[in-house]
């Protein structure tokens, strides 16, 4: 690989640059909203047509509004898990404002740290008017 090409894939995957910065800064406000049960502040984080496959059945569910009800549901369960997303990579393009964040995965019965499921996950963000969205999310289950 030339040097040029290893310098702009280095700064694709670079901890300090301003999409990665701002995806991180949204994965954590998500996984807030998980830990607190709050459906509404999933909402601005997702794509208008986004779409998500499920880790263990490949379930699709299609839309911001389809999501949030599934998250509103999953909050109201009596016996609910508390996922947590850490990224792990986040590739920026350099063409398009895009980027895909590949990270693991857990959940855990909701006031423990007992894991009940892990894996892995891939979701590639867009910036619309100036924030990151999530416009796809596939899941993994491994355990």
């Amino acid at each position: 690989m030339r040097n040029d090409q290893s310098d702009d894939n280095r700064a694709r995957h670079s901890l300090t640059t301003p999409a990665d910065l701002a995806i991180r800064a949204r994965r954590a406000a998500f996984n807030r909203a998980i830990a607190d049960g709050d459906a509404a502040a999933i909402g601005p984080l997702l794509a208008r047509d986004c779409v998500m496959v499920t880790g263990t059945d490949s379930a699709v569910i299609a839309g911001r509004a389809a999501q949030v009800k599934v998250w509103q549901r999953e909050f109201a369960a009596q016996h609910r898990l508390v996922y947590v997303r850490r990224s792990t990579v986040i590739t920026a393009s350099a063409a398009e404002p895009i980027a895909l964040e590949q990270g693991e995965w857990r959940g855990m019965a909701a006031g423990t740290e007992d894991v009940a499921a892990s894996g892995l996950y891939t979701a590639k963000w867009r910036e619309v008017a100036g924030q990151w969205v999530i416009e796809a999310e596939i899941f993994l289950t491994l355990a």
